[in-house]
C-alpha cells in the first residue's frame, strides 16, 4: 500500500507522518516521496524516491503514470498548489492507467479554491463569511475604505500580499502585484482549520489551530483550539463545498464573526501538528484504502502549542546522505 508524495521538497514531517501512520495500522508501506530536486529534503526522510519532471512540462503526467506503475502505488498525494487543477483535470486518466486513487477533490471543488475570485463569489453566494471585495470601477472611483488587504488571484504561500494603508501604497502595490484582488482588511484572530473527509465527502475530522506566529506565509507557531463556533461553520462549509481528503481551511475570528481567507484542497504546510494532536488524516487514509468506514471523531487533544524549526542535514559530492 505505497504512497507517493509529489513535490515532496521540504515536507519530510508529512513523509515522517505517512511512515508511522503505516505502523499504526500494520500495513507494509513504502512512502515515496517524488520531486524534480535531487536536494529536497524530504527525499532523504523516504523511503523510495522518484524523479519528477516539473510540473509545467508537457511529460509531467505521463511520467507520474509511470512511477505509480513501477513503484505500485495506490495513493497520490499533491502538496502544492500548482498541481491541484492539472491533477484534478487528469484524475480519470490517471487511474485508468494506473491502481493508484489520486487524492484530489472534484475539479469544480478545486476550481472554487485555486481562485480567489471564484472562492469569494462561492462563499458569498452561500452565505459565509469573507471581507468586501472592491471592484474596478469602486477603486477607480475611490468608494474605498482603508486600510485594505491586496493579494494575487491565484497566489499561495502569502506571496505578494500586503495591508494597504493609503492611496499612494495602493498605486505602488496595484503595479507590484499581478492579478490583484483588493479586499477590506480584517483584524482579528487568524486560525488555520485542517479538514479530513473521505472519499465520499463525509467528515471525519475538524481540527482549529490558532496561528501564533508565521512564516512565508505557513504556520510557525500554533495552538490546537476546539473552538465549537469554528467547527460548526466549517462544517456547513463542507457540506456545501463537497471536498474530499485533507483540507486546509484559513478564517478569522473577527468583530464581524468568522471571515474566510482561502480554502486549500490539500495537505497544508502545518497539518502535522493536527495529525500529531491525534486527528491523524495520513492513518485515515491508510484505512480508507484498507476499505475501512470511518465516522466523524473529535479524538484529538486541544490546548496543545506546536513550535516549529528547520533542521540542516548533509549530502556528500554524490548526494549520498552522510
Amino acid at each position: 500500500m505505497n504512497i507517493l508524495i509529489l513535490s515532496a521538497g521540504r515536507r519530510v514531517e508529512l513523509v515522517q507522518c505517512f511512515q508511522n501512520a503505516a505502523k499504526k495500522v500494520n500495513v507494509k508501506s513504502n512512502i515515496v516521496a517524488g520531486d524534480c530536486s535531487e536536494t529536497a529534503p524530504a527525499l532523504y526522510f523516504a523511503d523510495r524516491t522518484y524523479k519528477l519532471p516539473r510540473i509545467m512540462e508537457p511529460n509531467y503526467i505521463d511520467a507520474i503514470i509511470e512511477a505509480c506503475n513501477q513503484e505500485n502505488i495506490s495513493l497520490i498525494v499533491p502538496t502544492i498548489d500548482t498541481d491541484l487543477l492539472l491533477l484534478a483535470e487528469n484524475k480519470s486518466f490517471i487511474e485508468e492507467k494506473t491502481n493508484t486513487k489520486v487524492l484530489i477533490s472534484d475539479y469544480k471543488v478545486v476550481e472554487v479554491c485555486r481562485d480567489k475570485i471564484n472562492t469569494q463569489k462561492f462563499l458569498e453566494e452561500n452565505n459565509f463569511g469573507i471581507p468586501k471585495m472592491y471592484t474596478d470601477e469602486e477603486i477607480r472611483n475611490g468608494d474605498l475604505k482603508f486600510p485594505l488587504f491586496i493579494k494575487p488571484k491565484s497566489g499561495s504561500s502569502s506571496i505578494n500580499t500586503f495591508e494597504i494603508k493609503n492611496n499612494s501604497e495602493l498605486n505602488i502595490y496595484k503595479d507590484i502585484v499581478n492579478n490583484p484582488i483588493i479586499q477590506e482588511f480584517m483584524k482579528g484572530e487568524e486560525f488555520t482549520v485542517d479538514v479530513f473527509l473521505d472519499f465520499d465527502s463525509n467528515i471525519i475530522s475538524i481540527v482549529p489551530r490558532l496561528r501564533i506566529a508565521t512564516r512565508s506565509g505557513e504556520i510557525s507557531k500554533g495552538k490546537i483550539i476546539r473552538d465549537r463556533e469554528i467547527i460548526d461553520d466549517v462544517t456547513k462549509l463542507m457540506k456545501v463545498l463537497k471536498p474530499i481528503g485533507h483540507i486546509t481551511v484559513q478564517l478569522m475570528k473577527t468583530s464581524k464573526g468568522i471571515e474566510y481567507i482561502e480554502i486549500n484542497p490539500r495537505f497544508g504546510g502545518g497539518a502535522p501538528m493536527s495529525i500529531m494532536s491525534g486527528a491523524d488524516s495520513c492513518e485515515n487514509l491508510f484505512r480508507l484504502l484498507m476499505g475501512e468506514r470511518l465516522e466523524y471523531n473529535e479524538k484529538y487533544k486541544d490546548d496543545l502549542t506546536f513550535l516549529r524549526f528547520d533542521r540542516s542535514i548533509c549530502l556528500d559530492e554524490n548526494l549520498e546522505l552522510v
